[in-house]
């Protein structure tokens, strides 16, 4: 500690008290962005320091600011490696652009919470980009966003093999393809083998919250064995379904296949 018990080392953190004085942080910031803002410049700060200082100041600081604002969470030591993760996350992505990333929309709007969900589970800026994109669309709290990230929804999107670029008129085919995952993740379903079509699309339907929030943003749920007259024949469709964006009907049919195994 005598390392960084200097002049300079006081007037620093001097002058980030007067930056936590000036952005009304003591009194709980009610502007998202302005949180975020000061997040991004304390973590640009810490970082500067700690290539002169060593590894050990970020206890130093947070011991130093909560002797000042012991009521403020967001000054603590693990928010403070938070800090410093998110500039360094980012930076590290974006050498050239990173004084501008935190104008970004996208980074400033998204709650601190959300923020460190993101920047901590993320491996590259685009997937980063793609959650704070999802979570502004879908209006997700944290806890959704969680799930979305522990099922890998990034790496599922758009993946699904379809016909649609030659089915589909522009851009209508790239909305559609988008809609799509592989593979879904039906983890909430409760089955037993042998699987039943009727025990699945009941799961479902007992379950249609998540499996909405699985199918994602825009699926309106119509119908089970929904009827349809055609041709004076009655058709029953397992699931229908509105698309809000694609403006048109989905219909889901479940198909199970049974395999027998010879010894």
């Amino acid at each position: 500690m005598n390392k960084i018990s200097n002049n300079e080392y006081k007037n620093w953190i001097a002058e980030l008290k007067k930056k936590i004085y000036s952005t009304q942080i003591k009194a709980s910031i009610a502007v998202n962005s302005a949180l975020i803002e000061f997040y991004w410049d304390l973590g640009k700060s810490i970082s500067e320091k700690e290539n002169v200082w060593g590894s050990k100041l970020i206890e130093q600081v947070a011991s130093d600011l909560k002797a000042e604002f012991s009521e403020i969470k967001g000054l603590s030591r693990s928010n403070l490696f938070y800090c410093k993760q998110f500039y360094q996350f980012y930076t590290n992505e974006l050498v050239q652009q990173a004084v501008g990333l935190i104008s970004q929309q996208l980074v400033v709007q998204t709650p601190w919470g959300h923020n460190i969900l993101i920047f901590t589970k993320s491996k590259e800026i685009e997937e980063a980009f793609f959650y704070l994109n999802q979570t502004k669309e879908n209006n997700w709290g944290r806890e959704t966003l969680a799930l979305q990230i522990k099922s890998d929804l990034y790496h599922r999107s758009g993946k699904a093999i379809t016909n649609f670029k030659n089915t589909l008129p522009e851009p209508l085919s790239d909305l559609a393809q988008q809609t799509l995952k592989d593979p879904y993740n039906f983890d909430f379903l409760y089955l037993t083998k042998p699987f039943v079509e009727r025990d699945i699309e009941n799961q479902l339907i007992k379950h249609i919250t998540k499996f909405l929030l699985e199918l994602g943003k825009g699926f309106a749920f119509l119908g089970q064995q929904y009827q349809l007259h055609v041709s004076e024949k009655d058709y029953y469709l397992d699931l229908l379904f509105y698309h809000t964006r694609l403006k048109c009907y989905v219909v889901i049919n479940i198909i199970t296949l049974s395999h027998q195994y010879y010894g």
